[in-house]
């Protein structure tokens, strides 16, 4: 095998990479450091406390089927993996049920949001 090959195959791997890494979605708590904090992580569950003051945004990020409980409501805006988004206004004491997402959100409201979100984990 040629230098120039190797080389062209070391570029078009890693070009993959870097075209694939932004579609594999990352692990909410290590790319939102700033709004969740982790309160339980073990084998059947992982509890997070997610706070969005007005106009933060999140990065792109995965939950699997989850439960989440408003704390503080307000006004969030999805925005879906596909590029869709919808408005949602969360009012305190509402429990919502998800499906397993990828998605990141902003606070667009004047309200800091303040959620309990419970991750259900497959056995």
């Amino acid at each position: 095998m040629t230098a120039f090959r190797k080389a062209f195959g070391a570029i078009a791997a890693a070009a993959v990479l870097v075209t694939a890494a932004p579609l594999c979605a990352q692990d909410v708590a290590a790319v939102n450091p700033g709004t969740i904090k982790v309160t339980i992580d073990n084998v059947h569950v992982r509890v997070m406390e997610a706070t969005l003051g007005p106009g933060v945004k999140e990065h792109m990020h995965s939950h699997p089927r989850s439960v989440v409980y408003v704390i503080v409501g307000g006004t969030v805006r999805n925005h879906a993996a596909d590029g869709s988004t919808s408005d949602v206004s969360y009012a305190a004491g509402q429990t919502l049920y998800r499906e397993p997402v990828t998605h990141w959100a902003e606070n667009i409201g004047t309200t800091t949001v303040r959620l309990i979100v419970v991750e259900l984990k497959d056995r």
